[in-house]
């Protein structure tokens, strides 16, 4: 499955949505002005309690004249703009503004609910997995059934939410299949396309608010006698039709677009998990679910193309946003024998939030849920205890069970970043920890000053994924928090009056991962569709892997230039591969087109790892401008 090629299928998908939009638009247009006309023509020719006309349908025509054909055009396209701007611009502060919309609330590493601890490390297995940020998790508590959904613009910037249907129903296995049909929507770039496809719907359906409006306004105003007020009720219906129309047609452009992309989240799946079962099971086990995916939620309707399935009864819906669950599972079951899944249905009560309402609190949260809530707490079906969760985590990725401890609090998250950046020289350490002190976090430069020198143990490799389980929980602090940990972390970069490139490359990381959840960032926008067009740039990038790499350095560069088809490129002099030269250069390469990057990416990899290992060093290089270009690619070896 190759992503970035239908990275590219959605950038051209946008262009399909645009005309689609386009065309309901005129076709607002072209019906507004014919509502207009017939209420004009009512308020003054028609009696609206004795009847008739003076002028029969030679007045109506009178009132529908080119003029003012233009200036109902105009002002029906300057408030659909106003809309669909209004609309990008609250969506597009990220994933967590439409989680929250919609009733969710975020999920803590440091929370005691089994389920949802379960959810963030299956979420943060597939990340680590993808090369690209964890995101943050997010439950919807009140919904029964079972659904989920990933939004925002970049990786950087993205949720994936899931219903308290999803974490009480759904095995470990079939978890995983659900999540990593979201972590696919992702990757193959649906989620800026979802997110300006919900804009712009939005921006259809309002003319059809604002007649619902006037006829409130005029059910208020019965009491007037004037023509004009006595027509007003046909205006808003003559608008309120208009809307239910744009509602037809944003439901089939929302039809036209994202029923395919559902069977290629579903195949993609499978690539991540390995595991064609899972998904295939969940699917079964919805089928057997009585809620199934209904959601619930008063935003849901308008988003209804970014969840996992359909979150209204197909009864009342004339085109469907996913595809029927029969043929889903097929697809990836080929020989399933129509049988679903059917799993008793776990009750619980009003949720009290546990992450901040005490241990009180959670006490009611278990006593509500009941007997059948403790059953699923010992089910082993449903995945490993939370306490075994840590040990596994700690195992796979080679890492001490106490980082992985330290990583779900957000000081110790912050601690751990700090110890990756601490000097080994005990001079410039000491100005480091005097920088932390700064901070006035009790106890963190002592924190620091424990952890590091079990940090500094760790091999290169093992660098990354420490740095990457630690972003959640710093997802979690507020705005200012994040402010002091950025400018100290900075500091710490320039205690010793100079940035190498190891301090590049994780400071970068984390900027990218965080910056999105805390400040209004300016994403890169594709320009350079050819890469002879940032060749400069590819030779500085290149000749960088090469220098700071273990293998021998012309060998390096000239098997990454030969791999993208530049054979006379030459490599740059070490003098020449500053770090700033550096910054600059993947900053650039950030803005080709989205079949580019991977390539050039899959280059580097391909010449770093041509002695049979890819070194730390390299595969931070790597990391980070993936990172940076926004190319969640899988790079490690």
């Amino acid at each position: 499955m190759n992503f970035f090629e239908h990275q590219d299928k959605a950038r051209r998908n946008t262009k399909l949505l645009t005309l689609l939009f386009l065309i309901a638009i005129f076709a607002l247009i072209v019906i507004t002005n014919l509502v207009v006309a017939a209420f004009l023509w009512m308020g003054e020719d028609y009696n609206l309690y004795s009847g008739g006309t003076r002028q029969g349908m030679a007045g109506f025509l009178s009132y529908f004249t080119w003029a003012r054909f233009g200036g109902i055009g105009t002002a029906v396209s300057a408030t659909v703009g106003l809309v669909v701007a209004a609309k990008w611009f609250q969506l597009s502060k990220g994933g967590k503004t439409v989680a929250e919309s919609m009733g969710g609330s975020r999920i803590l590493a440091q929370g005691n609910d089994p389920g949802e601890r379960r959810v963030l490390n299956v979420v943060q297995e597939l990340a680590l997995a993808a090369n690209m940020p964890v995101p943050a998790v997010y439950v919807l508590n009140e919904e029964r059934g079972i659904n989920a959904f990933a939004a925002g613009i970049t990786p950087a910037d993205a949720v994936v939410a899931v219903t308290r249907g999803t974490i009480q129903q759904l095995k470990r296995d079939e978890l995983q299949g659900v999540i990593a049909h979201e972590f696919s929507h992702i990757l193959n770039g649906d989620m800026r396309l979802n997110i300006r496809l919900a804009a712009m719907l939005k921006g259809i359906t309002f003319v059809g608010d604002v007649g619902h409006f006037l006829l409130r306004s005029s059910h208020r105003r019965r009491g007037t006698d004037t023509k004009s007020q006595a027509a007003l009720p046909l205006l808003g219906l003559g608008l309120l039709s208009v809307g239910w129309l744009g509602g037809m047609a944003a439901g089939f452009i929302k039809a036209a677009i994202s029923r395919q992309k559902e069977y290629l989240a579903d195949a993609s799946a499978v690539q991540f998990t390995r595991n064609p079962e899972g998904i295939a099971d969940a699917l079964k086990v919805i089928g057997g679910y009585v809620p199934g995916t209904l959601v619930h939620a008063a935003r849901a309707n308008e988003l209804s193309h970014i969840f996992f399935g359909q979150i209204q009864h197909k009864l009342w819906q004339v085109f469907a946003t996913h595809p029927p669950l029969e043929d889903r599972i097929r697809r990836l079951d080929p020989r399933w024998d129509g049988v679903v899944i059917k799993r008793e249905i776990r009750h619980f009560g009003p949720r009290t939030e546990a992450n901040g309402g005490g241990r009180a609190a959670i006490v009611a949260a278990a006593i509500l849920a009941g007997a059948a809530a403790e059953e699923e707490l010992i089910d082993a079906d449903f995945g490993p205890a939370p306490e075994e969760l840590d040990s596994q985590s700690a195992q796979k990725h080679e890492l001490p069970l106490a980082f992985i401890q330290q990583s779900h609090q957000p000081q110790g998250a912050n601690a751990l970043i700090y110890a990756l950046l601490l000097s080994r020289d005990t001079a410039v350490s000491k100005r480091q920890l005097s920088i932390i002190s700064q901070d006035g976090i009790p106890g963190l430069a002592d924190l620091v000053f424990t952890l590091a020198p079990a940090v500094h143990e760790l091999i290169a490799p093992l660098r990354l994924p420490l740095l990457e389980i630690c972003i959640p929980a710093l997802k979690s602090i507020s705005a200012p928090q994040y402010q002091v940990f950025k400018n100290t972390l900075l500091r710490l970069v320039r205690a010793d009056d100079r940035t190498d490139l190891y301090e590049w490359c994780m400071f970068q990381l984390v900027r990218h991962y965080l910056d999105p959840e805390f400040i209004k960032v300016k994403f890169s926008r594709p320009r350079y569709r050819a890469l002879r067009k940032v060749l400069y740039h590819i030779r500085v990038v290149l000749s960088v892997l090469a220098h700071e790499g273990s293998g021998e350095t012309e060998a390096v560069f000239r098997l990454a230039a030969d791999e993208l088809d530049f054979t006379s490129l030459q490599l740059l002099s070490s003098e020449q591969c500053s770090v700033e030269a550096f910054s600059k250069a993947v900053s650039e390469l950030a803005d080709c087109y989205p079949l580019l990057k991977p390539r050039l990416l899959k280059a580097m990899a391909f010449a770093a790892d041509a002695d049979g290992q890819m070194s730390g060093t390299e595969q931070e290089i790597l990391a980070s401008m993936a990172a940076v270009m926004d190319c969640p690619v899988p790079l490690r070896a």
